[in-house]
Protein backbone atom coordinates (compact mmCIF):
# COMPACT_ATOMS: atom_id res chain seq x y z
CA UNK A 1 0.00 0.00 0.00
CA UNK A 2 1.65 2.73 -0.95
CA UNK A 3 1.52 6.15 1.26
CA UNK A 4 2.73 9.76 0.11
CA UNK A 5 4.87 11.58 3.16
CA UNK A 6 3.82 15.12 2.10
CA UNK A 7 5.70 17.81 4.50
CA UNK A 8 9.11 19.96 4.53
CA UNK A 9 11.34 17.22 5.42
CA UNK A 10 12.23 17.86 1.19
CA UNK A 11 14.11 21.22 2.28
CA UNK A 12 16.22 19.84 5.05
CA UNK A 13 20.01 19.55 4.33
CA UNK A 14 19.81 15.35 4.19
CA UNK A 15 16.49 15.42 2.49
CA UNK A 16 17.48 12.17 1.09
CA UNK A 17 18.30 10.53 4.37
CA UNK A 18 15.73 11.98 5.75
CA UNK A 19 13.44 9.99 3.14
CA UNK A 20 15.05 6.99 3.49
CA UNK A 21 14.55 7.00 7.17
CA UNK A 22 10.68 7.93 6.80
CA UNK A 23 10.26 4.91 4.17
CA UNK A 24 12.09 2.92 6.72
CA UNK A 25 9.41 3.35 9.34
CA UNK A 26 6.69 2.80 6.88
CA UNK A 27 8.50 -0.21 5.67
CA UNK A 28 8.34 -1.88 9.16
CA UNK A 29 4.39 -1.03 9.37
CA UNK A 30 3.79 -2.73 5.91
CA UNK A 31 3.75 0.26 3.95
CA UNK A 32 5.20 1.28 0.60
CA UNK A 33 6.41 5.25 1.43
CA UNK A 34 6.42 7.59 -1.24
CA UNK A 35 9.13 10.58 -0.61
CA UNK A 36 8.44 13.58 -2.82
CA UNK A 37 11.58 13.33 -4.38
CA UNK A 38 11.55 9.76 -5.36
CA UNK A 39 10.93 9.55 -9.31
CA UNK A 40 7.61 8.13 -10.78
CA UNK A 41 6.68 4.75 -11.09
CA UNK A 42 6.59 4.88 -14.88
CA UNK A 43 8.58 7.37 -16.74
CA UNK A 44 7.60 11.31 -16.80
CA UNK A 45 5.45 11.81 -19.85
CA UNK A 46 7.55 13.16 -22.68
CA UNK A 47 5.86 16.46 -22.97
CA UNK A 48 7.22 17.47 -19.48
CA UNK A 49 10.62 17.84 -20.83
CA UNK A 50 10.31 21.07 -21.97
CA UNK A 51 8.80 22.03 -18.63
CA UNK A 52 10.72 24.38 -15.78
CA UNK A 53 11.90 21.93 -12.95
CA UNK A 54 9.42 23.70 -10.45
CA UNK A 55 6.33 22.55 -12.39
CA UNK A 56 8.19 19.09 -12.69
CA UNK A 57 8.30 18.63 -9.65
CA UNK A 58 4.58 20.18 -9.18
CA UNK A 59 3.28 17.39 -11.49
CA UNK A 60 5.85 14.36 -10.23
CA UNK A 61 4.26 15.28 -6.45
CA UNK A 62 0.73 15.35 -7.95
CA UNK A 63 1.27 12.20 -9.41
CA UNK A 64 2.31 10.56 -6.75
CA UNK A 65 -0.23 10.97 -4.64
CA UNK A 66 -2.45 10.30 -7.49
CA UNK A 67 -1.10 7.17 -6.89
CA UNK A 68 -1.09 6.90 -3.21
CA UNK A 69 -3.72 5.00 -1.04
CA UNK A 70 -3.29 7.62 1.65
CA UNK A 71 -1.24 10.84 2.68
CA UNK A 72 0.61 11.18 5.81
CA UNK A 73 1.73 15.21 6.73
CA UNK A 74 4.39 16.28 8.24
CA UNK A 75 2.44 19.23 10.28
CA UNK A 76 5.83 20.69 12.45
CA UNK A 77 5.25 24.39 11.58
CA UNK A 78 7.85 25.25 8.93
CA UNK A 79 9.22 28.97 8.75
CA UNK A 80 6.30 30.32 10.91
CA UNK A 81 3.23 29.39 13.04
CA UNK A 82 1.78 27.25 10.07
CA UNK A 83 2.75 24.06 8.55
CA UNK A 84 4.47 24.02 5.09
CA UNK A 85 2.44 25.53 2.84
CA UNK A 86 3.16 22.75 -0.18
CA UNK A 87 2.14 20.27 2.61
CA UNK A 88 -1.25 22.40 3.15
CA UNK A 89 -2.19 22.02 -1.16
CA UNK A 90 -0.78 18.05 -1.14
CA UNK A 91 -3.48 17.72 2.01
CA UNK A 92 -6.38 19.25 0.03
CA UNK A 93 -5.73 17.54 -3.28
CA UNK A 94 -5.41 14.26 -1.68
CA UNK A 95 -8.78 15.00 0.40
CA UNK A 96 -10.07 15.73 -3.09
CA UNK A 97 -9.16 12.45 -4.44
CA UNK A 98 -10.86 11.19 -1.12
CA UNK A 99 -8.16 9.87 0.26
CA UNK A 100 -7.43 8.91 3.68
CA UNK A 101 -5.08 11.76 5.39
CA UNK A 102 -3.28 11.69 8.26
CA UNK A 103 -0.60 13.92 10.24
CA UNK A 104 2.20 14.75 12.34
CA UNK A 105 3.80 17.58 14.41
CA UNK A 106 6.75 17.93 16.54
CA UNK A 107 4.32 21.13 18.96
CA UNK A 108 1.22 19.91 21.18
CA UNK A 109 0.51 24.11 21.19
CA UNK A 110 -2.29 24.55 18.87
CA UNK A 111 -2.54 27.03 16.01
CA UNK A 112 -4.17 30.19 17.96
CA UNK A 113 -0.96 29.58 20.32
CA UNK A 114 1.34 29.38 17.81
CA UNK A 115 0.23 32.75 16.27
CA UNK A 116 0.02 34.74 19.12
CA UNK A 117 3.38 33.83 19.79
CA UNK A 118 4.49 34.15 16.79
CA UNK A 119 2.99 37.91 16.40
CA UNK A 120 4.63 38.76 19.98
CA UNK A 121 3.63 42.24 20.89
CA UNK A 122 1.26 42.63 17.95
CA UNK A 123 -1.50 40.04 19.52
CA UNK A 124 -4.29 41.56 21.04
CA UNK A 125 -7.37 40.94 22.47
CA UNK A 126 -10.19 43.13 20.54
CA UNK A 127 -13.23 44.74 22.41
CA UNK A 128 -14.94 41.58 20.96
CA UNK A 129 -12.85 39.39 23.18
CA UNK A 130 -11.14 37.77 19.89
CA UNK A 131 -7.77 38.07 19.54
CA UNK A 132 -6.36 39.93 16.63
CA UNK A 133 -3.46 40.99 15.07
CA UNK A 134 -1.57 44.08 14.40
CA UNK A 135 -3.80 44.79 11.38
CA UNK A 136 -6.92 44.10 13.59
CA UNK A 137 -7.54 40.67 11.84
CA UNK A 138 -8.83 37.53 14.05
CA UNK A 139 -6.80 35.03 15.23
CA UNK A 140 -8.46 32.15 14.84
CA UNK A 141 -8.78 29.84 17.91
CA UNK A 142 -10.75 26.85 17.46
CA UNK A 143 -8.64 24.91 19.76
CA UNK A 144 -7.15 23.24 16.73
CA UNK A 145 -3.45 21.68 15.60
CA UNK A 146 -3.42 23.93 12.43
CA UNK A 147 -6.12 25.93 10.43
CA UNK A 148 -9.32 24.90 11.08
CA UNK A 149 -9.20 23.18 6.94
CA UNK A 150 -6.79 20.97 7.71
CA UNK A 151 -8.10 19.32 10.73
CA UNK A 152 -11.21 19.24 9.26
CA UNK A 153 -9.79 17.50 6.31
CA UNK A 154 -7.74 14.66 8.66
CA UNK A 155 -10.91 14.40 10.22
CA UNK A 156 -13.55 14.04 7.43
CA UNK A 157 -11.28 11.54 5.36
CA UNK A 158 -11.49 9.29 8.24
CA UNK A 159 -7.25 10.28 9.28
CA UNK A 160 -5.74 11.08 12.82
CA UNK A 161 -3.43 13.57 13.96
CA UNK A 162 -0.51 12.32 16.00
CA UNK A 163 1.53 15.21 17.66
CA UNK A 164 4.35 15.46 20.67
CA UNK A 165 6.29 18.08 22.04
CA UNK A 166 9.58 18.33 21.00
CA UNK A 167 12.55 20.52 21.92
CA UNK A 168 14.01 22.19 19.25
CA UNK A 169 16.84 20.34 17.95
CA UNK A 170 15.11 17.46 17.99
CA UNK A 171 11.90 18.89 15.81
CA UNK A 172 13.60 17.63 12.25
CA UNK A 173 15.18 14.48 13.47
CA UNK A 174 13.37 12.58 15.82
CA UNK A 175 10.62 9.84 14.22
CA UNK A 176 8.93 8.59 17.24
CA UNK A 177 5.65 10.80 16.45
CA UNK A 178 5.74 9.69 13.11
CA UNK A 179 6.23 6.01 13.98
CA UNK A 180 3.10 6.44 16.23
CA UNK A 181 1.35 8.01 13.08
CA UNK A 182 2.37 5.49 10.69
CA UNK A 183 1.59 2.84 12.39
CA UNK A 184 -2.51 4.81 13.29
CA UNK A 185 -2.52 4.74 9.41
CA UNK A 186 -1.51 0.84 8.83
CA UNK A 187 -3.91 -0.08 11.32
CA UNK A 188 -6.74 1.65 9.91
CA UNK A 189 -6.11 1.36 6.53
CA UNK A 190 -6.08 -2.60 6.41
CA UNK A 191 -9.45 -2.37 8.18
CA UNK A 192 -10.66 -0.80 5.22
Amino acid sequence: MRIYLAGPDVFLPDAAARGAALKGVCARHGLVGVFPLDPLAEAEPAGWAALPEWQRIALRNEAHIRTAAALIANLTPFRGPSADVGTVFEIGFARALGLPVFGWTATRADFAARTRSFLGDAARHGRDGAWRDGEGLAVEAFGCAENLMIDGAIVASGGALEAAELPPDRRWTDLATFERCVARAAAQLTRR
